[in-house]
């Protein structure tokens, strides 16, 4: 029972779930700037290049039209997952909470500081 309670404080630490965020949210970021230099940035630029080129047939095969729906989707896709990584980390904050505001009761220390003072007080 104390390993699983172990785990239980090392993955609700702090650092571990800003990790945890940080690595998803990093993903879904990279998709965004992925499609947007794939589908968007790439066809407008390149494409009038090939053209002067004379390679027409070859950005028209390749690169095709700019793909706003691509893009739409990953921005879109991007904050669905931070969406629900916001509503996690609320929910482990509010349990974080619940356990906070429970009194844990006076430690050994502060037991004997009430001892000694209690003593002081009726000499």
């Amino acid at each position: 029972m104390s390993f699983i309670k172990d785990f239980k404080a090392f993955a609700m630490k702090g650092n571990v779930m800003d990790l945890a965020v940080a690595v998803i949210i990093g993903a879904a970021f990279g998709a965004i700037v992925s499609s947007l230099v794939t589908d968007i940035i790439t066809p407008l630029v390149l494409t009038p290049v090939l053209d002067k080129a004379g390679l027409k047939d070859i950005a028209e095969l390749k690169w095709g039209a700019v793909t706003y729906g691509k893009f739409l989707a990953a921005v879109i896709n991007f904050v669905v997952i931070a969406f629900v990584i916001f509503l996690l980390i609320k929910a482990i904050a509010s349990m974080q909470k619940k356990e906070e505001a429970q009194p844990a009761g006076p430690s050994s220390t502060d037991k004997l500081l009430m001892e000694i003072r209690d003593e002081l007080k009726n000499k």
